[in-house]
């Protein structure tokens, strides 16, 4: 009878320990949101943050004469710039003016790679 009254107590304490909310239990469902949110942090947030600081010190190092691209496709010499405002030689006597944040990418650096893949093959 005693056994059977110690085993009956042991079982009572655990269910009781179980029922009451303990750190483990609390923390239990915020750990894999923070392993999820941290992952996706590395994988994502912080490459377009490190892509987006790359291409704004691209556009603030454009200066006249340099051969760019824009968003568009359309590839052009810079003949005027100012803060907002970029205008594009597109051909003889033939200029656009766009907005700076247009422009994509640099021109010398599509040829560069041009060169790279034609001595490949």
């Amino acid at each position: 009878m005693q056994l059977m009254s110690l085993f009956l107590n042991h079982f009572s304490q655990v269910a009781l320990a179980e029922n009451q909310p303990g750190l483990g239990q609390t923390m239990g469902p915020i750990i894999p949101l923070l392993l999820m949110f941290a992952v996706f942090y590395f994988l994502v947030i912080r490459p377009q943050q490190k892509k987006a600081k790359v291409h704004q010190r691209f556009l603030s190092e454009l200066k006249r004469g340099d051969m760019v691209v824009t968003n568009a496709g359309i590839i052009g010499t810079i003949r005027n710039i100012s803060d907002k405002f970029v205008t594009l030689e597109v051909d003889d006597d033939v200029c656009i003016k766009m907005l700076r944040g247009q422009i994509s990418e640099s021109a010398n650096t599509l040829k560069e790679e041009a060169k790279k893949s034609e001595e490949k093959r």
